[in-house]
């Protein structure tokens, strides 16, 4: 081979090498990671075991507050206790035979889980997507097998809210002439509560982890997953959606089986004239005399809705009770009622103490929406007696309690005990000793101003007032300000 052909030769090998590497980094770009498939079933897991515990949780509740009940109208009227048990028992019985029986689906669209499940058949379909261990096939049957375990959930769930409804609309109409205002208070409220806690379950399906969120990004954007979530999704089978395969809706018949009964203006319009012109020369003002009563019942209507609880930031499923406000932090788990904060407040230099600044950290826990609570530790930085003579010292330490009750608007009252160490320290051994240690009560107010930024989410502005620092020695400043920053 000539040297010329060797060049050529290599030049050609070295091209194809470039455009199979390139193919090969783009399929690897396209694929769909395992962890998608293990944080879709760690996630439903997690969800089927809080529906679970809330679910029963509600039941126990409700037999609690029944039990109550009749114990309480077996002193007024015996028969009608006899009565209301009998019920009881036959209603529980048929949930608990209605609970056991296996799902067939689910009959609510819940948007979240729609895309998961919808995105794993496609992939079961697409393999070639999907990364190529061992256990992708496995994993795969395994985060099929959990969403559809949530979805029997989520339906077993929504059963619960209706027997849970019903029995308090049943007891509503058994026991309202009798006194037991207070007690069908609390069914409203267990009721609504559950409700709440359901959609809260429903909003954690949104919270996309990485994993999550770069599959389904990289599925949305192919033509191919596009085309199977119009013709498979479980909106697809309530509504014909562009492109959709037309026998995959209503049955076998295809069509709009499942929008049968909603017809279209131009069909109402038809019906509107054959009505009017088979009725005679009187059914035009007749029909404009209905009409302005259709309008007027619309408007009564409107106005119900605008106030009515949904209006005014309530659930859509329940009716609160009157004066009750409902308490947003109940719903939230643990973790999801903390916030944690930091805040700095310097102090000028006097005859004991250099400048200093106290840095602080908090812990607070939501009690409910004007409520917080919490603890918290802080570090006296000394930087000396002025500019010219800094000096880096560790000046004191601090342990805090707080609360802070919102009073208006963003002005909230807030008040705390803390125990302060004073002095000078080089080692941690040192703060051991207790009777070094002050006490401060602060009580004041403090102004919360909301920020849109990535790692701040409030400011926090607070003026407090120490009631002992009379009794300190040596004397401290008692008017303290302090400046915060919430993180969460």
């Amino acid at each position: 081979m000539s040297f010329r052909s060797t060049i050529l030769f290599m030049l050609a090998m070295t091209a194809v090498l470039f455009v199979q590497a390139q193919t090969d980094s783009t399929n690897r770009e396209n694929i769909v990671s395992i962890k998608y498939l293990e944080q879709i079933s760690s996630k439903s897991n997690q969800l089927e075991q809080k529906l679970d515990k809330q679910s029963d949780k509600a039941i126990q509740q409700l037999q609690k507050q029944e039990q109550r009940i009749l114990k309480k109208l077996s002193k007024i009227d015996s028969l009608k206790a006899k009565q209301l048990l009998s019920n009881a028992t036959e209603q529980y019985k048929n949930l608990e035979e209605k609970l056991n029986n296996k799902v067939s689906g689910l009959k609510q669209y819940i948007p979240s889980l729609d895309t998961l499940g919808t995105s794993l058949k496609f992939l079961r379909q697409n393999p070639e997507l999907l990364s190529k261990t061992k256990q992708a096939k496995q994993k795969l049957d395994d985060a099929l097998s959990k969403v559809k375990g949530l979805e029997g959930k989520f339906q077993k769930a929504e059963d619960i809210k209706k027997f849970l409804k019903e029995r308090r609309q049943y007891l509503k109409e058994q026991l309202q002439q009798l006194g037991f205002a207070r007690e069908l208070k609390k069914l409203n409220k267990q009721v609504y509560y559950y409700s709440e806690q359901l959609n809260e379950y429903k909003t954690l399906l949104k919270d996309h982890k990485k994993a999550e969120q770069k599959a389904i990004e990289l599925l949305s954007k192919t033509k191919l997953f596009k085309d199977f979530m119009r013709k498979n999704s479980q909106l697809a089978s309530l509504f014909r959606l562009p492109g959709g395969d037309p026998s995959s809706f209503g049955g076998a018949g295809g069509g709009f089986a499942s929008l049968a009964g909603l017809q279209t203006r131009a069909q109402v319009n038809n019906l509107i004239q054959q009505q009017v012109a088979a009725g005679g020369p009187n059914a035009q003002a007749q029909f404009q005399q209905n009409l302005k009563d259709a309008q007027s019942q619309l408007n009564e209507l409107k106005n119900k809705i605008l106030n009515s609880p949904l209006a005014k930031g309530g659930s859509s499923d329940d009716i609160m009770p009157e004066g009750f406000k409902p308490n947003n932090q109940k719903t939230k788990n643990f973790w999801n009622r903390l916030e944690y904060g930091t805040n700095i407040q310097s102090q000028k230099p006097n005859g004991y103490f250099p400048v200093t600044s106290d840095i602080g950290l908090s812990l607070g826990y939501k009690i409910n929406d004007k409520s917080v609570i919490g603890v918290g530790a802080s570090y006296k930085l000394g930087w000396g007696q002025n500019i010219r003579h800094i000096n880096i010292t560790h000046q004191g330490a601090g342990l805090r309690s707080f609360v802070d009750w919102k009073i208006k608007g963003s002005f909230w009252i807030s008040g705390g005990y803390e125990m302060n160490y004073q002095n000078e320290f080089n080692r941690i051994n040192e703060l051991k000793s207790l009777n070094a240690w002050q006490q401060s009560g602060l009580v004041g107010l403090s102004k919360v101003v909301s920020l849109k930024t990535k790692f701040f989410k409030k400011t926090k502005l607070q003026l407090l007032w120490d009631l002992l620092s009379y009794q300190q020695v040596p004397r401290t400043q008692p008017i303290v300000f302090r400046l915060g920053y919430t993180f969460k």
